[in-house]
């Protein structure tokens, strides 16, 4: 284990971590409520996530682990602090710019799979680049491009209510990756799947979005899955505590 105010820099021989920070996080607050209801969910948090490598986040329920993941994804304002991604910061951004920059930069994975019942398996895996401007046939050619390399080939056209909890996240993991995001955030994307599933959705994760230039972050409660992170970063009462270097990664 290494405390977590030393991940301003890679850890030592690490060729990945080398590579540099994706997403740098330093003296982060956030709290709901005033009062006797006040919550602080983050109390001056510092974290760096690098390039290159998968990082679990983890940690017992209520120590802010979903708020963090919000802040990161510009879908929550911090009270102070700062978030910097890929160099740029997310809290001097205005609501449009940071819209704009989630939309290009940033890809989800949610554990409910969230996905549109009226849509085929292709389109569903579609719908960032159709908002983001292309052509239905154009964006829904690249997302049957992403179900291919998911092992979705011949479920391109099937409706949610024809696939199973693991073809539903495969689709949920295309819809994240069709537009190529830099940040890849994932919360609990195993929690609804059976275990053998569950690893297998984990080890696509591992094959199809680790790359050099991209970062993963996923969420989890599961230790079974913690073999396929690079880093382990433990949470409690909305501090990092400890981050944990996984040696099994990718074995």
């Amino acid at each position: 284990m290494v405390a977590a105010t030393s991940q301003a820099r890679p850890l030592a021989g690490d060729p990945e971590a080398a590579r540099g920070v994706a997403v740098r996080i330093r003296g982060l607050t956030k709290q709901f409520g005033s009062g006797e209801q006040r919550v602080q969910a983050l109390r001056g948090l510092d974290w760096d996530v690098y390039h290159g490598q998968m990082t679990l986040l983890v940690g017992p329920s209520g120590c802010g682990k979903t708020t963090l993941l919000s802040v990161i994804a510009g879908i929550l304002d911090c009270d102070s602090g700062s978030v910097d991604i890929f160099g740029q910061s997310l809290t001097g951004m205005g609501d449009r710019s940071r819209t704009s920059f989630r939309a290009r930069n940033i890809g989800f994975v949610f554990q409910q799979y969230n996905l549109l019942p009226a849509l085929t398996a292709a389109e569903n895996a579609a719908v960032p680049l159709v908002i983001a401007g292309w052509s239905r046939e154009r964006a829904v050619r690249r997302a049957v491009d992403v179900l291919n390399s998911l092992g979705m080939s011949t479920k391109q056209g099937s409706l949610p209510s024809q696939l199973s909890g693991g073809q539903m996240q495969r689709v949920a993991i295309a819809r994240a990756l069709v537009h190529q995001p830099r940040l890849l955030v994932c919360d609990e994307p195993t929690a609804a799947l059976d275990h053998e599933t569950g690893l297998s959705v984990m080890g696509l994760l591992r094959e199809t979005a680790v790359r050099p230039d991209r970062a993963v972050l996923v969420v989890t409660h599961d230790n079974r899955v913690f073999p396929f992170g690079d880093r382990i970063a433990h949470m409690d009462d909305g501090r990092i505590v400890q981050v944990q270097e996984w040696p099994g990664a990718a074995a």
